[in-house]
């Protein structure tokens, strides 16, 4: 599956989406803010443009979050600003190089361990809030702070610019900042999609979006959380991981044969499990 995406922010000016979506462009993930609470100056704009034209959307938050604290605040006034919208697609926490230098300049060190709360703390929160939690970096960021765990828990969007994808597991690829798309000035990121989204949120209820009842997302005083299953994901190895038993997820989620179990399938765990 690769769905042609792109993803845009205030400096690309405004946008016409008509152009965008006529070109075959099947979703867009528009930068909503930054920080605290500082909003893009077209996201309203963009995000009210594609909800009328059937565009699906996502939405990212740059992070500048020195504590696990302000990564809260960042997804509180994420949340405040998407929330009027229809978003189809994941909300996901930017956190890249950038990020790094602007949480050094405030006299706090930033380590992997740090880049891993931070991005947990967020998700999690965006969680809370009954959204599809997801979160963005690039190779080098990843390979130097990150590692390989978030991405086990929370949907991963991967930029690596190249030619061809490097099989590093993920839901999106950003391939190119120097893209060019009919209804924008300038150069564009473009994405592939590898994980239909839109059907992924709404079966699991997420997003505030209707679901199947039988599939609606638990209420947060439920004691579960929602696991995206990756690939090479078997349900032993995330029963292992999450201290349960494949018994319990597959009575949990209603699977009939523990062996079939699907890339980009959301599948809820037990809360009170061994910290992640």
């Amino acid at each position: 599956m690769n769905i042609k995406g792109l993803d845009v922010s205030e400096f690309q000016g405004e946008i016409d989406w008509e152009k965008v979506k006529a070109a075959g462009y099947k979703f867009a993930m528009l930068r909503a803010g930054y920080g605290y609470n500082t909003v893009d100056k077209q996201f309203r704009r963009n995000a009210a443009e594609c909800n009328r034209i059937g565009l699906p959307i996502g939405a990212y938050w740059f992070c500048y979050a020195f504590s696990q604290e302000k990564a809260v605040q960042e997804a509180d006034g994420c949340i405040r600003t998407v929330s009027e919208y229809r978003l189809d697609y994941p909300v996901c926490y930017d956190i890249e190089q950038a990020s790094a230098d602007y949480i050094e300049k405030q006299g706090v060190s930033f380590t992997p361990a740090l880049a891993r709360n931070i991005i947990k703390k967020f998700c999690s929160r965006i969680e809370e809030k009954g959204y599809y939690a997801m979160f963005y970096t690039n190779r080098s960021f990843l390979d130097t702070y990150i590692g390989t765990e978030p991405a086990k828990r929370y949907a991963f969007w991967y930029a690596r610019y190249a030619d061809r994808y490097d099989g590093t597991p993920c839901g999106i690829w950003q391939y190119t900042s120097t893209g060019s798309v009919p209804g924008i000035k300038g150069n564009v990121d473009l994405d592939l999609g590898y994980v239909d989204y839109p059907a992924v949120i709404k079966k699991a209820g997420l997003n505030h979006l209707a679901g199947d009842s039988h599939t609606t997302a638990p209420s947060p005083s439920a004691q579960y959380i929602t696991y995206v299953i990756q690939p090479g994901d078997t349900l032993s190895e995330i029963a292992k991981r999450y201290g349960t038993t494949v018994d319990t997820l597959t009575k949990l989620n209603k699977i009939s044969d523990p062996n079939k179990i699907y890339a980009g399938n959301t599948i809820r765990v037990p809360e009170n499990i061994n910290d992640k």
